[in-house]
């Protein structure tokens, strides 16, 4: 639990990955050369966003097999896969190959349930099945057995000069143990927590009843622990300004305030709530982090960085999280 008299033992960062639709790629390079920095400045993960039919990173498995081959120590995450989209099966081979590629640096965060925007997209993702689609945590059980190396043929040996393995390949032995499972509520808590996962804690949650997000994350998180669960990551939104300029600032003060009337109410027909934005100086930012009982319940981070902004505000966003920040909370670099 970090206090003052105790650090924070692994600090890390999450981008969405933004791209221009008429010019891709070089979003996509800005992200892989933000992982980059993020290994030289010392950052113990780096974690990409998912998003489909969007201008953000559609293929994060992809992006972080480009990031394993340019950086050598950071533990690369995908924040979340929504397994919706995904067959299992096919996604435990794609897991386990760029683990593999990594050298056992992989970490996937997932998550359940239908896709987003369901009946526009049903009839393209599952034309024959959409029906009968289970989008429950058996899904991830599936993922968990497949990629644990369990076996999914009924046949294995030798064809001709072909060899076949009953099992996903190749297998990465660790993996298992390094999934994630992105929990907003106290059900899903306790369920990765019974299921042997790590939780990703964001800052997007169900209520439970509750206004108070720092505390309805602590009692999910408790929960999670109290369920046998692993490893806890906390991933808030916060934006140092020690190095900005007047006008980087001016622009992040704004984007705070843009986003602060949805704080302290619920949304939808599951009552999410959003925890606000932390803006300011890293002295400023590491006392409302000592003070947020949900942070005290955790020894790591993945810090989210905001969406919209410019390559070298992330550059700066960075280098104070991990020279300023990072040292404000007892942490110290890779």
């Amino acid at each position: 639990m970090p206090r003052k008299s105790e650090p924070l033992r692994k600090l890390g960062f999450l981008t969405i990955g933004l791209f221009d639709e008429n010019d891709p790629g070089a979003g996509h390079r800005s992200t892989l050369d933000v992982i980059v920095l993020g290994e030289e400045l010392g950052f113990d993960s780096a974690w990409v966003r998912h998003r489909h039919l969007q201008f953000g990173i559609s293929s994060p498995v992809a992006v972080l097999a480009a990031a394993t081959q340019r950086t050598s120590r950071i533990q690369l995450g995908t924040a979340v896969i929504p397994l919706g989209w995904e067959n299992p099966l096919r996604l435990a081979e794609d897991l386990a190959t760029v683990d593999v590629l990594s050298g056992g640096r992989l970490n996937p965060g997932v998550s359940v349930g239908p896709p987003m925007h369901w009946d526009d997209v049903k009839h393209v993702l599952y034309p024959e099945t959409a029906d009968v689609e289970n989008f429950s945590y058996d899904r991830v059980k599936r993922l968990l057995d497949f990629v644990g190396g369990e076996k999914v043929a009924s046949f294995s040996g030798v064809e001709g000069i072909e060899v076949w393995s009953d099992r996903v390949q190749p297998h990465s032995p660790g993996l298992r143990d390094r999934i994630w499972y992105g929990g907003g509520s106290l059900r899903s808590a306790r369920w990765a927590g019974k299921n042997g996962l790590n939780l990703l804690a964001s800052n997007v949650i169900q209520s439970e009843g509750s206004l108070d997000f720092a505390q309805t994350q602590r009692t999910l998180i408790q929960a999670f622990r109290e369920h046998g669960g692993g490893r806890v990551s906390q991933g808030l939104v916060v934006i140092p300004t020690d190095s900005a300029t007047p006008e980087q600032r001016a622009k992040y003060e704004a984007y705070v305030a843009g986003r602060a009337d949805r704080v302290g109410k619920t949304f939808g027909p599951r009552d999410f709530m959003f925890e606000g934005d932390i803006v300011g100086t890293s002295a400023e930012i590491a006392e409302r982090l000592y003070a947020h009982v949900a942070f005290q319940e955790v020894d790591e981070v993945a810090f989210a960085l905001p969406f919209s902004f410019a390559h070298e505000d992330y550059v700066q966003i960075l280098t104070d999280i991990a020279t300023k920040l990072g040292p404000e909370l007892g942490w110290s670099p890779a």
